[in-house]
């Protein structure tokens, strides 16, 4: 029988559910090219849907429903919260970009994302790997008819076909993965997979070679290399408000299912996963930043960005566990949450001045399509700046103190092996360093090459100077994002 605590731990998904129906059909009356009350009845649902998720992460407690096959607990719920929010500003920043590119003309922008965004949230919420596994199809699904929304546009339509297959394949490994390690602990709920490794009675050649394939899908889903392959073609070939949304809330519940599979689930085995990670996090960054230099495509110059910043994602994922002591974990973990949470945040603001200085006809998609940007509008490219900056590393914005944070947790493990990593991540910020600022110098030092004036709607006015704000505020004062991730973390493992 199914109890009151089973539908109170999935209040937000049936919410999202149910609103993502009604504005699919009440769109078949819209005629505006704009979507306008198709739009705001989104914007609407996805506010709700922060602040009811927000209210459950600030009340602390942890909710098992459903047979414990679903969660809800601080870290689940503050990174629903953050996607709902992601979503929202994603929205906002895209529909001129999608109305002038002919992309609106059935409201399925907004179905689609919301569909995804259900995804997401059913992937963080998922206590088992059949739920976690069910809340990443629909993801992927959803991102996939998003790319190739732009029906008449060649490039999207090869986008999306790359990321179909590359996708699929990716899903393959990690759910056969998942079946091995279903057929060796006789479970498919994560807390009972935890007890049966932890029996240590379980053949540990049959565990790690499972392990390997989950570690290989969880890797694309973060975009790590060397299994990045799909990021820089789907960024570049997608329709850019198509892309901020794959670059930004599917991050969070990427990192979620990671917390979720290794952390929860598989723990025990951390002397194995974590060495798959420093791999993985160490090509990541030599990759990424090494390669996103010889970028001249913006988009494309991002994505290699991309494989870079999530280097240092998995490098705090990495760090948990030293010698067999958990001691590290929670400033390990919160350090990645940390990370993820403004790496998402700074990303929307970079590509929402790329869909701000689009225009119909024009993608904006090259970095010298940025030259002169201070001097045709020096709050969006100061906006802009202060995105490059926070990328880079460089304070008072929040981008140091993400890699900071990283940083500490690597050296207090006390060992020289993460004392190495945490040395091989700074010169690979100093590298990046020098393709974010080339990004400052054109827009401003070069000339402009084109003397139109940047103007957009007022929503997008105002988001996106709230974005370039937070990052700064975030820089200056980052104790309080600081502290709920840490308190999220511990909460949530602590059950």
């Amino acid at each position: 029988m199914i109890d009151s605590n089973s539908w109170l731990s999935v209040h937000p998904e049936l919410l999202l559910l149910t609103m993502a129906c009604v504005i699919a059909l009440v769109d078949l009356g819209v005629k505006s090219a704009q979507r306008t009350l198709t739009y705001v009845l989104t914007l609407v649902t996805l506010g709700v849907v922060a602040v009811l998720t927000a209210s459950y992460a600030l009340d602390g407690t942890t909710t098992y429903g459903f047979g414990r096959m679903v969660v809800s607990d601080p870290m689940g719920n503050w990174l629903k919260c953050f996607s709902a929010l992601a979503m929202m500003v994603c929205l906002v920043y895209g529909r001129p970009y999608a109305a002038q590119r002919d992309m609106m003309r059935g409201g399925e922008l907004f179905t689609l994302a919301m569909f995804a965004l259900l995804g997401i949230f059913v992937m963080i919420s998922g206590s088992n790997f059949l739920v976690l596994y069910l809340g990443l199809e629909l993801l992927t699904l959803s991102s996939y008819a998003l790319v190739a929304l732009r029906r008449d546009h060649a490039v999207s339509t090869e986008a999306a076909m790359k990321y179909f297959v590359l996708g699929a394949m990716a899903s393959g490994f990690l759910l056969y993965g998942l079946s091995m390690l279903y057929g060796a602990t006789g479970s498919l709920d994560i807390e009972q997979v935890f007890k049966a490794v932890g029996t240590g009675r379980i053949n540990h050649q049959v565990l790690v070679f499972g392990l390997v394939f989950v570690v290989s899908g969880l890797a694309f889903k973060l975009g790590a290399a060397p299994f990045h392959m799909w990021i820089p073609d789907v960024y570049q070939g997608a329709p850019t408000a198509v892309t901020v949304m794959i670059g930004s809330a599917p991050e969070l519940a990427a990192f979620a299912i990671v917390i979720r599979i290794l952390v929860e689930g598989l723990i025990p085995l951390a002397i194995d996963w974590q060495n798959m990670l420093i791999v993985l996090a160490v090509c990541s960054l030599a990759l990424g930043n090494l390669a996103a230099i010889a970028q001249s495509n913006l988009k494309r110059m991002l994505a290699y960005s991309t494989i870079g910043q999530m280097g240092f994602v998995v490098l705090g994922l990495a760090v948990g566990v030293v010698n067999g002591n958990t001691n590290n974990a929670q400033y390990a973990y919160s350090s990645a949450m940390f990370y993820i949470v403004t790496y998402v945040l700074t990303t929307l603001g970079s590509f929402g001045i790329i869909l701000l200085l689009a225009r119909e006809g024009f993608e904006s998609e090259e970095i010298a399509d940025l030259a002169g940007l201070n001097q045709r509008s020096p709050l969006y490219a100061g906006i802009m700046a202060i995105c490059m900056f926070s990328l880079a590393g460089i304070p008072p914005l929040v981008g140091f103190y993400a890699k900071l944070t990283v940083l500490q947790a690597l050296v207090q493990s006390g060992q020289g092996l993460y004392l190495g990593l945490a040395i091989f991540a700074v010169m690979m910020s100093l590298v990046a360093a020098f393709y974010y600022l080339r990004v400052v110098k054109v827009m401003y030092f070069d000339a402009p090459i084109t003397a139109t004036t940047v103007s957009a709607p007022a929503d997008v006015r105002v988001v996106l100077s709230l974005n370039g704000a937070l990052i700064l505020l975030l820089g200056i004062v980052p104790g309080g994002l600081m502290t709920l991730c840490a308190d999220a973390i511990v909460k949530t493992l602590g059950t």
